[in-house]
């Protein structure tokens, strides 16, 4: 089917658009009695494009960045891409980034419908929600929360998200599938989306696994931390006499995060 769709593809007008982010992040993994710790920080940018053809929107991130592990440090390149059909079916159509650090390998979509955005800005109380660890691929269940709005990132004003989930783990870890856990995982952190456009505009979430490691001769508590930390860059300025963007305006990526009117677990 896919060789068929091609040609239609590539006859359809192309509307794109690119927003730049900046994003950190930082592993720590920790086995209690063996006083075992090591740590992995992450640096880097990464530019995400949306392309509209027809009805049919692609996301497309692209990141490079600086991995320090242990002391030694390495250049990496990371890429991540989603497809959003007509009927707001989604599939990710590629998955380089081992190190979750595009801004579409998170657990909250990079662009929400207007009408969820509305629904959250009228949260008064925290309201309960389901989904998928992209790490853990886990299920987790917790809340949502609206913050308070007049917040401004890379010059746009944005709509604060509070979050907070927890599920359990029984199995391999994520970056350590040698590794066989029985414990929880928690995740907590702030999603801010633009009132202009819903798209996701910034992003600190921390995912801590705690449980116990269990093999043949002992069984220790492991915790493991994941943080990160993405944030809209402001696009640098036109060259004098540079022609305008005619760019077609956004269109929303159906949520991943629940509005008042679904709160059912994906």
């Amino acid at each position: 089917m896919l060789f068929l769709l091609a040609p239609i593809w590539l006859a359809t007008p192309v509307f794109a658009e690119e927003q730049v982010y900046h994003v950190s992040g930082k592993d720590s993994f920790q086995i209690g009695s063996r006083d075992l710790r090591s740590d992995v920080v992450y640096d880097g940018d990464q530019t995400l494009t949306i392309a509209h053809k027809g009805k049919t929107t692609r996301y497309s991130a692209k990141v490079s960045y600086t991995r320090v592990d242990q002391g030694a440090t390495e250049k990496m390149l990371g890429s991540f891409v989603s497809v959003v059909a007509p009927d707001g079916a989604e599939r990710d159509e590629a998955n380089g980034d081992p190190d979750f650090l595009t801004i579409l390998n998170q657990p909250f979509a990079v662009q929400l419908d207007g009408q969820t955005l509305h629904d959250v800005t009228r949260l008064q109380q925290p309201a309960p929600f389901s989904f998928s660890s992209p790490m853990t691929r886990g299920q987790l269940h917790g809340t949502l929360r609206h913050l308070a709005e007049g917040l401004i990132i890379a010059g746009e004003r944005v709509v604060g998200i509070g979050f907070e989930a927890h599920g359990p783990i029984k199995g391999s870890v994520p970056s350590h599938p040698e590794i066989a856990l029985i414990g929880t995982i928690r995740m907590s952190g702030i999603a801010y989306y633009t009132e202009r456009s819903a798209l996701l505009q910034g992003l600190d979430a921390t995912l801590t696994i705690s449980g116990n490691l269990a093999d043949r001769t002992a069984s220790d508590p492991v915790t493991i931390v994941y943080k990160r930390s993405i944030r809209a860059q402001e696009p640098a300025a036109a060259p004098a006499g540079a022609a305008k963007s005619t760019r077609a305006p956004k269109k929303a990526r159906p949520p991943e995060v629940a509005s008042e009117r679904d709160r059912r677990a994906r």
